[in-house]
């Protein structure tokens, strides 16, 4: 399986910085994405650490570790990565007073062959569109997704909620912090949307959905969804990263290409 990313992002209609920071490595199959909080400029810097830390120690290890690497391992090099940038983002919100309480949510995916090996924390999502159907495939660590799981409000009513971005997780808060990882198989044609609250807040998911069956190029539904959450009044800072996943070309031995040139 080959995977194509593409990533964009925008401060929105309402605030004049951006806190949200997004990488990826093509050579990794590498994505993350954070959502900053704190004081003035204290989340920019957060989510900036975050993604700068994890790309720079994964993808070090993805390259050097190669195709052997067992899921396993994947997994235990992604903790370990989550778990310094947590305490770095952490000590510099003490020793620093303009980074007091700074912290980030986090999304980061590893795709490997046919699976990715996906970790989050707080409120930014990944969603799956295979064939007509959008999934999403995190789940938010927040106080309204609790009281929905508990009974006490519906989807519909937490979308509403002015306590909707309150988070029971998240990257530098604490001295720890708890990664929630998942792996999920594959199909080639499968799209990935890895975004902050920014978008997920602003637009539906039928309207996400609907965006990603366009049938446009990777760069062209990044900017439609980011317009689009604009356009539905852009509240906070939206960054969509999106990967899309290729049947990789089978690889044919020398007397097979032979053979086919005849």
């Amino acid at each position: 399986m080959n995977y194509t990313f593409c990533s964009q992002t925008h401060p929105g209609r309402v605030r004049d910085n951006n806190e949200d920071s997004v990488v990826f490595d093509d050579a990794t199959y590498l994505g993350v994405l954070a959502d900053g909080m704190g004081g003035y400029n204290a989340g920019e810097v957060a989510s900036g650490m975050a993604t700068a830390f994890i790309k720079t120690e994964l993808s070090k290890w993805l390259s050097e570790a190669g195709e052997q690497a067992s899921i396993r391992e994947v997994r235990r090099a992604l903790e370990i990565c989550v778990d310094n940038a947590n305490r770095s983002i952490f000590i510099a919100s003490r020793t620093n007073p303009q980074y007091a309480g700074m912290g980030t949510t986090l999304v980061v995916g590893v795709f490997q062959a046919d699976l990715l090996v996906l970790g989050h924390i707080g409120d930014s999502r990944c969603y799956r569109l295979r064939g007509n159907e959008l999934l999403q495939i995190t789940k938010d660590h927040s106080l309204l997704q609790e009281q929905i799981d508990a009974g006490l409000l519906t989807p519909r009513q937490a979308a509403i909620s002015p306590l909707r971005n309150l988070v029971t997780r998240a990257v530098g808060v604490e001295n720890e912090v708890q990664l929630e990882i998942n792996e999920h198989r594959v199909e080639a044609g499968d799209i990935y949307l890895m975004c902050s609250d920014g978008l997920s807040d602003m637009m539906e998911d039928t309207a996400i959905s609907s965006i990603l069956q366009n049938g446009s190029a990777l760069t062209q539904m990044a900017n439609e969804l980011v317009s689009q959450a604009n356009k539905n009044g852009g509240r906070d800072n939206i960054t969509v990263l999106l990967t899309q996943a290729h049947s990789a070309p089978e690889k044919r031995g020398l007397i097979s290409r032979w053979l086919g040139k005849q």
